[in-house]
Parts: structure tokens; sequence; C-alpha cells
């Protein structure tokens, strides 16, 4: 029997963790009418989407309590539990109980009065829900103030509270408001946090690049070799931070990209012509294809595959995949194999009609071979 999903608004806020946070803050403030506040967050909640119901909870916060500004923002530090793993919390990123609480700061706190201590109480609430969100409100209205909040919250003992420093700061962050900052605002946090010890940090730093690497590469390119030359980092995590920043860029081609890595665009490789299991397939099915790599010389190789179709409208699309890192070597034939899934996602849509697959080594393009796509 298939268990049906469950979705995450319904994961993240439902009816039982409204009443907690009822419960939570009414035990600080006992005139907390936690009874209407409930009662009047279940009865919207089915029809609300994620951010509408953390945005629902927080309105029903400040409808709910007698105090305002820096008196609820105590109450509700006060109605914390005494540590994240206390609450719940089993991975940095917190519970999702918490995300109203900062939500809150960011729609009725956001006042210059108020600015200090609300930008405390999102350090405070960060480990217990990730407050990046909320901080962007702060940046577009506050930004010199909140950004020399982040430069010490870049220094901060709690590595949860670091990565607030990089993830806040980020140009393109999924799911929240654009800042009004120039895309290297926060590269002087970047330079603060990329040999953290803590993989939680290093990765939002790697995204916080990839963000700048979609508009401006070379600027990322240049403090990746800046870092690189600095000998600061252990090598292992400064690779991490560097493919995943040039990830992107690396699945497009991009030349410098490759260099940077060590991997020669003209490499004496040669590839076998690439063999499909199946030339037709369904949305749904699996495309396993193989080839092989042969070299003259020993040479490290970066291997993506593509994947292309012509949409209804007769223009080129295609997406980008990993396929293997390896070190080729005369007169051992690497083999590739992949089994890739065809199916529509959110992001994809499998329409019937040709397509193609085509290996890329070292941003160098083989030549593809099609198959069909049928009903």
């Amino acid at each position: 029997m298939t268990t049906a999903k469950v979705p995450l608004k319904e994961q993240a806020l439902h009816a039982d963790r409204v009443a907690r946070i009822g419960r939570e803050v009414q035990a600080v403030l006992p005139g907390f009418d936690a009874e209407g506040f409930v009662r009047e967050v279940v009865a919207d909640l089915p029809r609300l989407e994620l951010k509408a119901r953390i945005a629902r909870i927080s309105q029903a916060l400040r409808d709910y309590l007698p105090v305002t500004g820096r008196q609820a923002l105590d109450v509700l530090l006060q109605s914390l539990p005494p540590t994240p793993e206390a609450a719940g919390a089993t991975s940095d990123f917190g519970l999702h109980i918490y995300s109203p609480h900062s939500d809150f700061i960011a729609r009725f706190c956001r006042t210059s009065e108020d600015l200090r201590f609300a930008l405390e109480a999102l350090r405070r609430l960060t480990p217990y829900f990730s407050a990046e969100d909320a901080v962007r409100y702060f940046l577009n209205d506050f930004p010199s103030e909140t950004m020399a909040a982040i430069g010490k919250w870049a220094k901060d003992s709690d590595h949860r509270v670091r990565r607030l420093a990089s993830e806040s700061t980020r140009p393109k962050l999924p799911w929240s408001p654009r800042i009004a900052l120039p895309i290297d605002a926060a590269l002087p946090v970047l330079d603060q946090l990329y040999t953290d010890s803590s993989r939680y940090v290093t990765r939002s730093v790697a995204n916080h690049l990839h963000d700048i690497a979609s508009e401006n590469p070379d600027l990322v390119l240049g403090v990746l070799q800046r870092w690189k030359s600095s000998g600061a980092t252990q090598s292992k995590e400064f690779d991490f931070i560097a493919r995943e920043a040039l990830r992107t860029r690396l699945k497009s081609g991009w030349l410098a990209a490759y260099e940077f890595f060590g991997y020669a665009i003209d490499a004496p490789v040669e590839l076998s012509p690439v063999h499909l299991e199946h030339a037709e397939l369904k949305d749904g099915d699996t495309l396993l294809f193989a080839a092989e790599i042969s070299t003259r010389a020993p040479v490290p190789l970066h291997v993506t595959y593509v994947i292309s179709s012509t949409t209804q409208r007769g223009a080129r699309r295609e997406k980008v995949y990993f396929l293997a890192r390896a070190m080729a070597k005369p007169g051992h034939p690497l083999t590739l194999t992949k089994r890739h899934t065809l199916r529509t996602t959110a992001n994809t849509k499998i329409t019937p009609g040709a397509y193609a697959v085509e290996i890329q080594v070292n941003g160098r393009r083989f030549p593809a071979v099609g198959f069909q796509v049928i009903d």
C-alpha cells in the first residue's frame, strides 16, 4: 500500500503546532488568550499555503498579544524552550513552528526604535528556525545597521548564527524577497566564513557565490583564486565550495571554470558512440545509456551529460547533469553508464517528441544520440 505524501505546509504548521505556540506564549504571559488565538488561526489553515500560514500566525500573535515592540520581543524569546534540542529540533535548520516568530519581528518590530533589539532577537531565534528570510526585510530598510550586525554574526560562536550571516545576504535566496544591495556587498562576510569548520556554513558560502556567479562569474572566479592562494582552508573543503559555487558554470561548459579546476579543455580523449538500451521511452521510463572514454595521456576528467529536446514553439531546451569525475589513464578505458529517469516534475515537463543525449567532457561536447518520447 502506497502512503500518501504529506505536503510540507501540513508537516510544518498544523493545528497541533499552532496550539503549542499558544501554550508556550501563554506560559510567559498568562493574559494571552491562547484559546482564541488557536481557534482563529486553525480555522484559516486549510486554505493557506506555507508562507501564508506563517504570515497568518504572526498576524494572530500581533492581534492577541497585549504588548508590542520590545515587550513583544521579550515574550517571544522567553517562550522558546531552553535549547533548540529541547524544542525538538533535529537539524541545524530548526523547526518550522518558530518561523512565525521571526516573521512577526520582520513585520511588526522593523522600526528604528526597536532595530537593535529586533536584530538581536533574530540572532537568538535562528537556532530554533533559520531567520534569513526575516533579516532581508531589515537589510532593505536599514542596510548599514543590519550589515553591521551581520558582520558580528559572522564571528558568533554558534555555527547556525554564522551561517545566517551568509544566507541572509545571498543575492538570490529562493522564496525570499530580493535585497537592494550590490551583488558583492557581503563578500567581506564570506571572507570570514569560507574557512569555517561547519559544512552548514560553508554550504551557504558556496550557494552565495553561486548566486553571484549567475551574474558575474569572473568576480567569483577571482574570489576563489584569492582564497586558494591564501592557503587558509583545507583543500577538500575549498574544493567543495568551489565546485558548488561554479556548478552551473561547469554544466554550461564555461571554459574558465574548467581551467580553474585543472581540467584541460583540449584533453587527448576519445569517446565511443553513446549506446542506448532503448530508443523509445515514455514519461516515467528510465533512459539507460553507456559510452567509453579512452585517452592518450593521464588526464583528470569532469564529465556531464546533456538531455535536450525541442519545445512546441521550436526552441531548444536542455538540462545538464553531473556524471563523473575521474583520472583517465592510457590503456584503461573509462566506462560511463547512467540510468536517468524521464519523469515530469514541477520544473521539467516530459512531452512526446524527439530528444537527444550527449556527453560533455571537460567542457567539450561529443556527438549526440537521439531517442523518442512517445505517448
